[in-house]
Order: structure tokens, then C-alpha cells, then sequence
């Protein structure tokens, strides 16, 4: 393979503004082992080992079990997810395939959990995991 960019070499406000929405996610308030499942499961659905070695180990240094993290590709058939990572994974999974759109029903589901402004953070969150894997599975 050829050698690949370094984007915060070439563009560090471009890393920045990443790291800026990094800092809000992180300071939102969400519960951070809800954070590290959806960062997880969007890392496995966008392939990104990078990624889902990362917040896996993260995940587990939160308090969160192997058997959990391991059991998110399955979390649907899964009885050990709340039912506020569930709407947050089914939201995940669709805003992470978004060519397919969003489903009111996966939509209505997430709003029942969350209030307005805890939802826009859970949305942020999907979005920000999304666009770092791009970018890593881009440059590295």
C-alpha cells in the first residue's frame, strides 16, 4: 500500500474542529458507557479495527463487560442492553447506513428514551464516531 496522508499534519484546524466535537460529546453528560457502545457498534459496522480496539478497551476501563461489547452485532436478540442503548444502537445503525434512511419508528423510539437535547447529543455522537472512521479507515 502507498504511504497515505496524515490529515492533522496537513490540516491540524480540520483535526481540530474533529477534536472540538470530540470535547463536546465527551462533556455532554450522556452516560459514557452508552457513548463507547455506540462508538462501538458504528466502528463494526464501518469495519474500522482502529476503532473498535480502541473503545473497546475504553468500554471495559468504563466498567463495561466482554460480554456485552462482544455482543453487539447480536445486541437485538440480546437481553443485557437497556432499552435507552437500544434505541441509541438502532439509531446508530441506520444513521450509519444512512442511504437507507431512518425510520420514523427507530426515530419515535429514540425520542420516547430521551428528552430533545439528549437525542441531539446521542445523534452527534453517531455522527462524530462516523466521520473519525472515515477518516481513519481513509489515512491509515
Amino acid at each position: 500500500m502507498n504511504k497515505r496522508i496524515n490529515i492533522n499534519n496537513l490540516q491540524p484546524g480540520a483535526f481540530a474542529a474533529m477534536d472540538g466535537l470530540e470535547d463536546y460529546v465527551n462533556q455532554s453528560g450522556l452516560d459514557p458507557i452508552l457513548i463507547e457502545l455506540i462508538r462501538n457498534r458504528v466502528s463494526q459496522i464501518n469495519g474500522c479495527t482502529y476503532c473498535m480496539d480502541m473503545h473497546t478497551k475504553e468500554s471495559i476501563k468504563l466498567g463495561d463487560t466482554e460480554q456485552r461489547i462482544s455482543g453487539l452485532r447480536s445486541w437485538r436478540e440480546a437481553t443485557d442492553y437497556t432499552e435507552r442503548e437500544r434505541a441509541s444502537l438502532a439509531l446508530a445503525e441506520e444513521i450509519t447506513n444512512i442511504s437507507q434512511g431512518v425510520a420514523d419508528d427507530t426515530y419515535s423510539n429514540a425520542a420516547k428514551v430521551f428528552d430533545d437535547v439528549s437525542l441531539a447529543q446521542v445523534i452527534m455522537v453517531i455522527v462524530t464516531i462516523n466521520a473519525w472512521n472515515r477518516i481513519v479507515r481513509t489515512t491509515y
